[in-house]
């Protein structure tokens, strides 16, 4: 699929109208993707199919087969991050920077992992035990991170201009974007420690890749960058210019058009993010372990990337 095509699939995906499906419905449309998939010669059948498709791109994990929970299908991303975003942009001291940006942190690492590849396996320990406590870790550096340059202007008392432009207007896009990637890094490791099922063109697993792990977390990492960043940046540029050109006259009215340019931002960056890598990545065989290639003759070979 192109990115465009892609971007499409998942505007139709990321419909939240999705999340109230229940799960004897998505269980049901499973069986109509399996029943119709060698008979699609009816335009009914073939829309029918779409839909069936969608839910299930929206409801069930594809490496386990299993339900998620409904907080962390991709439907309901934007909804839950959209009034963290927002209040999280609209801080001025340093704690209650740092306890909103724990709480958006924690669901988006929560989302990551409940959305991650699902086949690393490791002998010695539990892999979702080690990914709790690395993601634990990440969300508290996180938002350390995010508060630091707040904490720094007022334990300082630095109050010029040229600082608060910078404090509050550039340093917090760059700031969230490399930290949701961070986490997404560290919460996703044991996908490049341990490797991840590689298949053929035929769904057949061949083995299993720490290259093609550390690609799908690196991929996912920045598209979650872009995300986050582009979502704090861009509002702060598009206000500039309605504030330049006097678009709102009342200054009372500046709040909620900034909420409505954050959401507007955040609903078309979110299918560009999901869509900017395909979910199910590919690898060349140049690309791969030799004790992988050794095994077959395949040339291209998939994984699921995660969202």
């Amino acid at each position: 699929q192109s990115f465009f095509q892609r971007f499409l699939l998942w505007a139709d995906a990321l419909d939240p109208l999705l999340l109230l499906k229940s799960s004897n419905e998505i269980k049901r449309t499973r069986l109509l993707i399996q029943a119709n998939e060698k008979t699609l010669s009816e335009p009914t059948q073939k829309n029918q199919t779409k839909q069936a498709f969608l839910l299930s791109l929206s409801s069930v994990h594809p490496d386990t087969d299993k339900i998620i929970p409904v907080l962390f299908r991709p439907p309901a991303f934007m909804p839950i991050t959209l009034p963290l975003v927002i209040v999280s942009s609209v801080q001025r001291q340093a704690r209650h920077s740092f306890f909103w940006q724990f709480v958006f942190h924690t669901y988006t690492t929560a989302f990551t992992l409940v959305n991650g590849n699902g086949t690393p396996k490791a002998e010695e320990y539990s892999v979702q035990q080690r990914q709790l406590f690395l993601g634990l870790g990440a969300i508290s550096y996180s938002a350390c991170v995010g508060a630091l340059p707040l904490a720094f202007i007022h334990r300082y008392a630095l109050r010029s201009s040229l600082m608060q432009l910078v404090v509050r207007k550039l340093l917090p896009a760059p700031l969230l974007g490399l930290t949701s990637a961070f986490t997404v890094a560290m919460v996703r490791s044991p996908e490049f420690e341990n490797g991840i099922e590689v298949m053929d063109r035929n769904g057949k697993v061949i083995g299993v890749s720490k290259k093609a792990g550390e690609k799908a977390v690196m991929e996912t990492a920045l598209s979650r960058a872009v995300l986050f960043g582009t979502t704090f940046s861009l509002p702060e540029v598009l206000m500039y210019f309605v504030q330049r050109a006097r678009f709102v006259k009342n200054p009372r009215a500046l709040g909620p058009v900034r909420m409505f340019v954050i959401m507007s931002v955040l609903a078309g960056m979110l299918p560009v993010s999901f869509s900017m890598f395909p979910q199910c990545g590919e690898i060349k065989r140049a690309d791969l372990e030799p004790e992988i290639l050794s095994s077959t003759e395949e040339t291209e070979f998939f994984y699921n990337r995660g969202i």
